[in-house]
């Protein structure tokens, strides 16, 4: 089976004009194109997107089916729609749920495209929570550092996202020393805060700009404070958390371009139905945007792909960069290398028209 390809993303660059060689299922080779190759024609040609901010997908949330099936839903739906590898995330809950979603991941993990664990609260501002539960948010405990330690112990990754304000340093301290990724969100603190926070280990911010305080004047608080560090930054591109502007904003002022990454924040009506529960809630799509009862974004109804394109086509990234903030940024992050396409499963590649939306792979005889 060969493809001829206008572009290919592979190990961190953009190749043009190739020739993709694959035998029994797998990429063998990657080569430049000659004048005599002959295959099916593709524009764009790269390893699925990777999306370490996943609440749900193909119907399904991970906070309401927290097992390994639902994980294989979650993973499945967003697998249909471009992305090949999730970081599953469980929100602001009991305690039971958070365990249960501990239990699928090492159920589960490393199949079917799960990278390990996102636990996104409890451990948050009440005044920044977003759509999360009041009632279940708490300072970081040991319970917590329990979970976190029995992924830990198998080498699963782990990124917690806490408000650091309200978190004991010490225990932050020894997340950061069990090779968990400590990211800072659904927080109140102020730029100090937050640079004793990135001191002790903490390497990303979680959604920037949102559940966040804006910034001012005298006080970059967290967006600023995030904009101008060496740390990695998860931005939801649909135009509704951030408006574009922002969006460049932030991508322009980052000391090092590198560390920006692209997440869905996808709920379960992404390869899924146009509402869910949440809290007890049923939260409906609704122009593009899910939002609950109090007027909260709660989470989003968007894509990797179409992350992908936004960031090329509205914030006007260079398509290596929009390309590398959907692949290999993200995976940096967990620790995680490029994606070469010699190796790759068929299964694992998906391919993009020119206005960067997907397309299906035709079958062709070698």
């Amino acid at each position: 089976m060969t493809y001829l390809c206008d572009l290919v993303w592979s190990n961190g660059a953009l190749h043009r004009d190739q020739t993709v060689d694959i035998v029994d299922g797998k990429v063998t080779a990657l080569r430049p194109r000659l004048p005599f190759d002959t295959g099916k024609h593709l524009h764009l040609l790269m390893p699925g997107c990777t999306d370490l901010q996943v609440n749900g997908g193909g119907g399904m949330m991970l906070n309401s089916s927290p097992t390994a099936d639902g994980l294989r839903q979650i993973a499945k739906g967003h697998r249909s729609k471009g992305t090949g590898w999730i970081l599953p995330t469980v929100i602001t809950d009991a305690p039971e749920i958070m365990t249960a979603a501990v239990d699928a991941v090492l159920e589960i993990y490393p199949n079917e495209g799960i990278l390990g664990l996102h636990i996104e609260g409890p451990h948050i501002a009440p005044e920044r929570r977003g759509t999360h539960a009041e009632r279940f948010i708490r300072p970081l405990d040991q319970a917590t550092m329990e979970q976190v330690r029995r992924l830990r112990d198998r080498d699963i990754p782990v990124k917690l996202t806490l408000a650091p304000e309200r978190s004991d340093p010490d225990l932050m301290r020894q997340l950061v020393d069990m090779g968990t990724v400590l990211s800072i969100g659904h927080s109140a603190a102020t730029g100090d805060q937050v640079q004793d926070a990135l001191s002790l280990g903490a390497t990303c911010f979680t959604h920037l700009y949102n559940a966040m305080p804006p910034m001012t004047s005298r006080e970059p608080g967290i967006v600023g404070t995030a904009i101008c560090s060496d740390a990695y930054c998860g931005l939801i591109a649909d135009g509704i958390h951030v408006s574009w502007e922002m969006a460049r904003i932030a991508c322009a002022g980052r000391p090092r371009p590198d560390r920006m990454f692209l997440v869905s924040d996808a709920m379960s009506t992404v390869g899924g139905p146009d509402h869910f529960e949440l809290y007890g809630q049923t939260i409906h799509v609704k122009d593009g945007a899910l939002v609950n009862a109090e007027g909260s974004l709660a989470g989003a109804h968007i894509d990797m792909v179409t992350s992908l394109a936004n960031a090329r086509h509205h914030v006007g990234l260079p398509l290596e960069q929009a390309l590398a903030m959907a692949t290999d940024t993200p995976r940096a992050l967990l620790g995680l290398p490029r994606q070469t396409l010699p190796g790759l499963s068929l299964s694992d590649l998906i391919a993009l028209t020119p206005d960067l939306t997907l397309t299906e792979m035709p079958d062709v005889a070698a």
